[in-house]
């Protein structure tokens, strides 16, 4: 029983706790018959040091990540990432580049060729009858 009572409060103060778990668990920690007034005021404090542990938890683990990842080195942060994106548009704006990383004037040219290429005739038919009566003469 005892046990039970223990796996319960530390269940509840480490999860998340929800009004009645905390009420639940402050009657079964409170002696029977105790007031409604004990009951109430022990649910709070137990719902507002399971909200301080979790935060302090979350602290921790943040703290905990970033520590690890500069003593990785050489990864970049989302800020620096995001930074090194706006700079490298920046650079292609002004190099007169588009995103695929073609200059605006390759891809002008790359639309003009095909174009051009769907204008002209593409029978073999023609080019072995000019190529054909050349040789026969």
């Amino acid at each position: 029983m005892i046990i039970d009572d223990l796996r319960k409060t530390v269940e509840g103060l480490l999860g998340t706790l929800t009004p009645a778990k905390a009420q639940q668990l402050a009657k079964d920690m409170l002696e029977p018959g105790a007031a409604k007034e004990q009951v109430a005021k022990t649910t709070a404090d137990l719902l507002e040091w399971s909200h301080m542990n979790r935060e302090r938890l979350s602290t921790f683990v943040r703290r905990e990540i970033a520590d690890q990842m500069k003593a990785i080195g050489g990864v970049a942060s989302q800020s620096e990432l995001d930074a090194l994106k706006k700079r490298v548009r920046d650079l292609e704006r002004a190099a007169g580049m588009t995103a695929s990383g073609r200059s605006k004037s390759a891809k002008k040219s790359t639309a003009t060729r095909k174009r051009t290429a769907a204008k002209r005739p593409t029978s073999k038919s023609t080019a072995t009858t000019s190529s054909g009566s050349a040789s026969d003469g």
